[in-house]
């Protein structure tokens, strides 16, 4: 791993913590017990705070999300592993608004038991709490799976969206539909040719032989259900785009699209792709109505990359492009209209 961090050097989060809000300790303050960290600014018309959180070794996810326009609250856990519902709870009570507080969870077990104990213990304090749950991974679209599909690239687009939304001043019950409709909307598949390395070893956690990818991982460096013969990176797009469109809900010709880094690749590999997903829409008679590109949601460091699809409405666009003041999320300017 590229990690400055020895095996042996113990839980690499705490310090990580630290480090993310001394360095933006502009927008962001750090509670260390249980740990969580909220947003230091919110827009006024806020009624309603918004929290998310999971596993550590995605970053810029969660916490890179945090401010005005998206997140007001998270709760770290250790290396892909839920937080705490304790983390959950304190970062909850400290974003709730007067109409209470939408919890964003990806869909994987120990998140949706913490965040649930912690929704419990609000409401009898009193605070109305919803959840949004994000589940959008194609590779887990499967009734052998029992879970359900994961939560992963597309998380970033609820955040957004949501936050935009939490901003115009809606409401918890509009939120949450809100929220469910974009993850509903949303589809996502990642593929890698190296496995993240192992935080204890030091090595890749998995191997592959040469000339093979793992078509569907997870991003906690989860190995897919198949192995294939590496095609073209131009025929690899395509195989995706068929999936991913035929999968889309819906009827629609706009589309969010996020090119996400697994931790392992270059900007100047994640632009070629994006060069080729936005050629691959297009022939599909799609729209790219808002992008993304960069590393967003990885897996550690693992080499691959993931493509995310959300099949969006005029409404929402208003929500996505609106102002956003966070540690990572990128400037965005509303798409022109012809």
């Amino acid at each position: 791993m590229s990690l400055p961090f020895h095996p042996h050097d113990g839980d690499p989060v705490p310090p990580a913590l630290r480090g993310f809000a001394r360095a933006h300790a502009d927008l962001v303050e750090l509670r260390e017990s249980p740990p969580h960290i909220v947003a230091r600014h919110r827009h006024p018309a806020r009624r309603v705070g918004l929290v998310s959180g999971g596993g550590s070794g995605h970053e810029p996810l969660h916490a890179g999300f945090l401010g005005v326009g998206m997140l007001d609250a998270v709760a770290p856990g250790k290396v892909f592993a839920s937080p705490h519902n304790r983390q959950v709870l304190e970062a909850s009570r400290a974003a709730a608004g007067p109409d209470g507080v939408v919890h964003v969870v990806k869909n994987y077990t120990g998140d949706r038991i913490n965040f649930g104990i912690a929704a419990e213990r609000l409401r009898m304090e009193g605070v109305d709490v919803r959840r949004v749950l994000v589940d959008d991974d194609l590779a887990t679209e499967s009734d052998e799976t029992a879970t359900g599909r994961r939560g992963t690239g597309a998380t970033v687009v609820v955040e957004k969206i949501l936050g935009g939304a939490a901003d115009s001043g809606l409401g918890l019950d509009e939120l949450a539909e809100l929220g469910t409709a974009v993850a509903g909307a949303s589809r996502s598949l990642a593929v890698a040719s190296r496995a993240q390395t192992s935080m204890h070893t030091g090595r890749p956690s998995f191997e592959l032989a040469d000339g093979e990818l793992e078509y569907g991982v997870g991003i906690h460096g989860e190995r897919a259900q198949k192995s294939i013969e590496r095609p073209s990176t131009e025929d690899l797009v395509d195989r995706m785009l068929d999936e991913l469109v035929a999968a889309l809900p819906g009827t629609g010709d706009d589309v969010i699209t996020v090119v996400n880094g697994l931790g392992g690749s270059t900007l100047l590999e994640l632009y070629g792709l994006y060069d080729l997903v936005a050629d691959g829409l297009d022939r599909r008679g799609l729209s790219v109505a808002g992008r993304l590109v960069g590393t967003l949601v990885p897996a550690l460091d693992m080499t691959g990359f993931s493509l995310s699809l959300t099949r969006t409405v005029p409404e929402w666009l208003p929500f996505w492009s609106a102002p956003s003041d966070t540690p990572a999320f990128p400037h965005q300017r509303p798409e022109e209209t012809s």
